[in-house]
């Protein structure tokens, strides 16, 4: 059976909640009645359970109107006009919670409601397992400490879940798809929203993709130095090579969807390098003597550090582009993203936590901000690993890219066409290669790695993940929320808004402080 008929609003799933039938004549009648309320200023939206008594009140008397009107009753229609008109099947249908109608979609260039939730599961799995994850032992766990880190990762799991299903379930309201952020919260707030959000938005994926340019980086270096130590290649030479390989990587690959293939690279070379490192960290763990698990530095930068590795454990799980990845799940959009992020927070999170206890158990206090820069073993094995690192950070950072990407080629590129036609293709070529250069320039002048992932989580992942997806909840659905969920909500608000002040000040403080110790463009 095919439904075609389109609403203002995407589902009427009160209605199977009321276990109604609803024939070809009943849903034409909703769609006139339900346009009809619309002229009148009349709001609905996708769970109007306390108010469908006064709706099914209010429609008989009105429909009989326009029936008069017309000069015909409602029990004197054609049924096989009706058929015509509808595209329905005649038979009469239930419709259950969730069925789903059509709903409007935003214009965009980029490909959406074509991938599964497995695949946007892999998606989020490929930001949480990126070669960020090398880093975490000696920017989360050191500064904290076994009991506090374990605490910290446990805790920062459950919390960014249930933010990440918040923000999820609102991706449909008012009958349109939120394919972004922006989109989103200038629905709710309206249109100053839309800018501060948008703006949000940029700072967190241009930080993020700094730090993944700067990572890159690093792991190319490594394999200078296992051969060559003679200091002639520096860091930055290196993060120029990166931002040059991201932008042929970006021109090939028009949008989010079109990874596809390239996930699955992605999963591979996380297994190389995370396997690596976990196996290379047991075996130095197993060899070494004692190690001092004691938090390093003076009272005051510890508590400084502990803040930074706050807003890092809130930057490891969260991505800060939700709605776009969920813009490219296939119907039941809502569902589907449950799923995925059910998948990314139980199955994804297992190797990141994996080698973050491991590189901390195996080398204490003295665990590098990359963990393989730590390890001893074969100089094969981590020029594999390393290697494996640059490429799997490359396909990421297009993960991360993409909102800026789809702005662009929305906004002023896209023609109709082919994706890899000369037009399409040398624009792909020149913006998104202006916009790597500017990233590359910014991640050669300040390759401070750990400071960009306390300073991301603290300016932009915190409001994005945690105070928005709060209060944007609390905003749409006030109405049908009981007094204790409003103050959780609040709560939640409330607390995550002084943290991410708090985090910001410590990042800003670290910057300050390797400012001084480093200089520009300095060779790490």
């Amino acid at each position: 059976m095919r439904l075609t008929a389109t609403f203002r609003r995407s589902k009427f799933s009160w209605l199977g909640n009321l276990g109604q039938d609803v024939t070809p004549d009943i849903v034409e009648d909703i769609r006139w009645f339900r346009s009809q309320t619309f002229r009148q200023g009349m709001i609905y939206d996708d769970q109007l359970g306390e108010i469908v008594g006064k709706l099914f009140k209010q429609m008989p008397q009105t429909i009989e109107k326009k029936r008069i009107r017309e000069g015909s009753s409602l029990l004197m229609e054609d049924q096989e006009q009706a058929m015509e008109a509808s595209e329905i099947d005649s038979r009469p249908v239930k419709i259950h919670f969730e069925q789903q109608f059509e709903v409007q979609v935003p214009n965009t260039a980029h490909q959406i409601s074509q991938d599964s939730w497995f695949q946007a599961g892999f998606v989020l799995t490929t930001g949480v397992n990126s070669a960020y994850v090398l880093g975490y032992s000696g920017t989360i766990m050191v500064p904290l400490g076994w009991k506090t880190g374990t605490i910290g990762l446990v805790a920062a799991t459950a919390i960014s879940l249930y933010a990440n299903v918040l923000l999820a379930k609102l991706h449909e309201i008012g009958g349109k798809r939120h394919i972004r952020y922006r989109d989103l919260a200038g629905h709710i707030y309206g249109k100053k929203a839309y800018s501060l959000t948008w703006a949000l938005q940029y700072v967190n994926l241009f930080m993020i993709n700094t730090g993944f340019i700067i990572l890159a980086g690093q792991a190319l270096k490594a394999v200078y130095v296992l051969y060559q130590d003679d200091h002639v290649m520096k860091l930055p030479y290196f993060i120029a090579i990166t931002g040059f390989v991201c932008a042929i990587f970006a021109s090939g690959i028009p949008h989010l969807s079109a990874l596809r293939i390239w996930l699955g690279f992605s999963t591979l070379f996380s297994l190389i390098y995370i396997v690596t490192a976990f196996v290379l960290s047991l075996q130095d763990g197993i060899q070494a003597p004692a190690r001092d698990y004691s938090i390093p530095g003076s009272k005051v930068s510890k508590i400084f550090t502990s803040i930074g590795a706050a807003a890092n454990l809130v930057f490891a799980f969260n991505t800060g582009m939700l709605p776009e990845i969920q813009a490219t799940v296939k119907q039941p959009v809502i569902k589907n993203m449950q799923k995925a992020l059910y998948f990314q927070f139980t199955a994804g999170v297992i190797p990141m936590y994996a080698i973050t206890f491991m590189g901390y158990w195996a080398y204490g206090s003295t665990t590098s901000s990359y963990l393989l820069n730590s390890v001893s073993g074969p100089v094969w094995v981590k020029t594999m690993a390393n290697i494996a690192a640059f490429l799997q950070t490359v396909i990421a950072l297009h993960i991360f890219a993409s909102p800026m990407y789809e702005y662009l080629d929305t906004r002023y590129g896209r023609s109709k066409g082919s994706a890899f036609s000369i037009h399409n293709l040398s624009f792909r070529i020149f913006v998104r290669g202006g916009y790597l250069t500017i990233n590359t320039l910014v991640a050669a002048l300040l390759p401070f790695l750990g400071d960009f992932m306390s300073l991301t989580g603290a300016t932009s992942t915190f409001p994005l993940t945690f105070i928005l997806a709060n209060h944007m909840y609390l905003m749409a659905k006030k109405n049908k929320l009981t007094a204790f969920q409003k103050f959780w909500h609040w709560l939640n608000v409330c607390v995550f808004s002084c943290l991410s002040v708090v985090a910001a000040i410590a990042a800003l403080r670290l910057i300050i402080v390797d400012s001084r110790t480093y200089h520009l463009f300095a060779d790490l």
